[in-house]
């Protein structure tokens, strides 16, 4: 018996030994698979871990059903199909702190990406030129990696400039003195609105309305002053930030009704006309005009230009009407100028520019709050380019070679490198037309 049971065991050692091999070479069979281009591109980004505290909304006045269908109407263009899909899950994200690059904002290409790169030039506004004014030891560098609580601060400080400026408040005054300040130069006290979702619907499917699951439940908050906008918005900036979330939706709805209705109707000059109705691929102009100046104007010269013949009455039309903080540059395609900004646009108060290239949106700026008010610092310098789609480029800009060129032969030569010249180099000759532009390294794409 002791024999039978001892071979009867070395059997089952044998046969799981055998397993284990057998299974061990099916998975080295498994694991030998090939490598496919897509899988050895695959780039995996690091998501930020730290998340809002997401405060529940409460208070605020429910949206009527005329403001309701008013409000979709003049965005979307139309209230009985469902608005555009990307609106309702593109928040503005930002990337992870600490990094290269963590001052930026990610969207993808659709048509929120004008009003995330206005979003985007205002923040690095703060982040180079307003947040660091007590803190003389941080370098312009450093100021390019924010913390996550910067990010937020920055953030916050963003989205209430925008919506306060629609409301038609001076970001530049002191907010616990703006109300005051208005009031007794006998100026009409900004109103602002911001609006966040709720979860009930207060109107319902129907032929004359479709759904979205957004506008209908929308809460209004009404504010007079700065100070208390930031403190409202700090609180559910969860509902900006969230990644997939609407962000964008909200933003935009609250900078319309603060604006008022019929006053964007007026900015676009066509009482049929909506923001997003056959929009370009990354958003219309009127969307970043709103962002950056108060003002839904299709226009970008300075000014009032009364336009029309001798068989029709000249009609006015209203363009940037004061000098912004941060400029506007465009390049559509070559020969083309009737577009281009006036200089109200294109030398801001800051070195630092949204822009539009060959239908793509950017951020163009410097580090240097002298650039545009020194002449000697504008003769040499470095300006970084970025899209909220991840794109980074660093290039010099050398104004000198400008000042000697005369001549046919230099004439010639310039127009030679401006057909070798790139899109964005051709974007950035619109501001500083004879210079010369050298790429620092190679761009991040």
């Amino acid at each position: 018996m002791a024999e039978i049971e001892s071979s009867s065991s070395t059997d089952n050692k044998n046969d799981n030994t055998s397993m284990r091999t057998r299974n061990r070479r099916q998975g080295e069979m498994t694991t030998e698979k090939p490598t496919y281009l897509r899988d050895r591109e695959r780039v995996m980004y690091p998501r930020n871990t730290r998340t809002l505290a997401k405060t529940p909304v409460t208070g605020g006045v429910p949206i009527e059903e005329e403001m309701c269908m008013a409000l979709r109407m003049l965005v979307f263009g139309s209230c009985a199909s469902p608005p555009r899909a990307e609106w309702a899950r593109t928040g503005l994200t930002l990337r992870p702190p600490g990094q290269n690059m963590s001052f930026g904002l990610r969207a993808p290409r659709n048509s929120t990406r004008g009003l995330v790169t206005a979003v985007q030039a205002i923040m690095l506004k703060h982040f180079l030129f307003k947040s660091n004014r007590q803190d003389g030891a941080l370098t312009p560098e450093a100021s390019l990696k924010p913390n996550h609580d910067m990010q937020m601060e920055v953030l916050t400080s963003a989205i209430a400039e925008i919506v306060w400026r629609c409301a038609g408040g001076n970001v530049l005054q002191n907010s616990g003195r703006s109300a005051s300040l208005n009031i007794v130069s006998n100026v009409s006290v900004p109103k602002a609105v911001v609006v966040l979702p709720q979860e009930t619907p207060y109107l319902q499917h129907s032929v004359q309305y479709f759904q979205d699951g957004l506008t209908e439940t929308l809460h209004l908050f009404e504010f007079t002053s700065l100070e208390d906008l930031q403190i409202f918005i700090k609180r559910y900036l969860y509902l900006f930030q969230d990644e997939g979330g609407p962000g964008a939706k909200l933003l935009l709805y609250s900078a319309v009704l603060s604006r008022g209705l019929s006053k964007v109707k007026s900015d676009l000059e066509d009482p049929k006309a909506s923001m997003l109705g056959g929009c370009p691929e990354e958003g219309p102009i009127t969307v970043v005009t709103l962002a950056l100046t108060g003002r839904a104007s299709p226009h970008l010269h300075n000014g009032v230009l009364h336009v029309g013949d001798e068989n029709t009455y000249a009609v006015p039309q209203w363009g940037v009407l004061a000098r912004s903080e941060v400029g506007f540059l465009v390049h559509e395609s070559d020969g083309q100028v009737d577009k281009q900004p006036g200089s109200r646009l294109k030398t801001p108060s800051l070195p630092i520019w949204a822009t539009l290239c060959l239908g793509h949106y950017g951020v163009l700026f410097n580090t240097n709050r002298e650039l545009l008010r020194n002449y000697h610092a504008e003769r040499r310098f470095e300006v970084q380019y970025y899209t909220c789609g991840g794109s980074h480029a660093t290039l010099t800009v050398d104004t000198r070679a400008g000042d000697n060129a005369s001549g046919l032969q230099d004439s010639a030569t310039r127009d030679s490198m401006d057909i070798a010249a790139t899109p964005l180099e051709k974007l950035i000759h619109t501001k500083w037309q004879d210079a010369q532009i050298h790429w620092n390294g190679t761009p991040v794409l």
